[in-house]
């Protein structure tokens, strides 16, 4: 996957939570430089990292919705 590709669904991803940098990395337990640099492009993670990610905020949102 291309960096900017990563970096905006990474950001998007995030921003879809609600949470801002800061509390996402706590909540995920990913180091504050790491998503930062993340979401401008300057580093990549496997693919498999934004697919688990992606897995478990929807499940959330799902659970939240169902009650």
């Amino acid at each position: 996957m291309p960096d900017e590709v990563f970096s905006t669904k990474m950001k998007e991803l995030r921003e879809s939570t609600g949470l801002n940098r800061k509390d996402f990395c706590e909540k995920f337990d990913i180091p504050y430089r790491t998503m930062t640099e993340w979401e401008l492009g300057h580093r990549n993670a496997p693919p498999y990292v934004l697919r688990l990610l992606s897995y478990y905020v929807s499940m959330q949102k799902q659970l939240k919705e169902k009650g």
